[in-house]
């Protein structure tokens, strides 16, 4: 018996919807990110994308534990001497609520461009609308 290997035309592709109200930023993520690399699925395949797309909805609702809002930090740097900035979690959670949980997610998915594909299919929205009613997505329950 040979191992199933997928290839682009056997991959079947589901929508799902995350609701991140009173979720914890972390379980959240690695749920999200297991679905976008498709290990949800018998058919997983590692040097190919078969995940499916993911519509996370109210970022800014989402928890943390401890004392991360004070102390996590994001840095990005501006390629110039000196240009380090710092962020802090509650500053990010302030301003662009969705850029918390989409770079929580891109550090759990595979680095290079299998990673950068995978990402493609993640869309996170602050508040409860989205874009993606067409696609009829189905309710992704997450635990934690």
């Amino acid at each position: 018996m040979k191992s199933f290997m997928a290839s682009p035309a056997t991959i079947e592709r589901k929508w799902y919807v995350v609701d991140a109200e009173g979720q914890t930023l972390g379980r959240l993520s690695t749920a999200v990110a297991s679905v976008l690399r498709g290990k949800n699925k018998p058919t997983f395949t590692p040097h190919i994308d078969t995940g499916d797309y993911v519509v996370v909805v109210n970022a800014s609702k989402i928890k943390v534990t401890g004392k991360k809002l004070e102390q996590k930090i994001y840095y990005n740097h501006s390629d110039y001497a000196g240009g380090m900035r710092e962020t802090t979690l509650k500053e990010l959670l302030a301003k662009k609520p969705e850029e918390v949980v989409f770079l929580a997610i891109k550090g759990m998915l595979p680095k290079g461009p299998l990673g950068a594909q995978m990402l493609t299919k993640l869309h996170v929205y602050a508040g409860p609308e989205h874009e993606q009613a067409a696609q009829k997505p189905e309710v992704l329950e997450i635990k934690g």
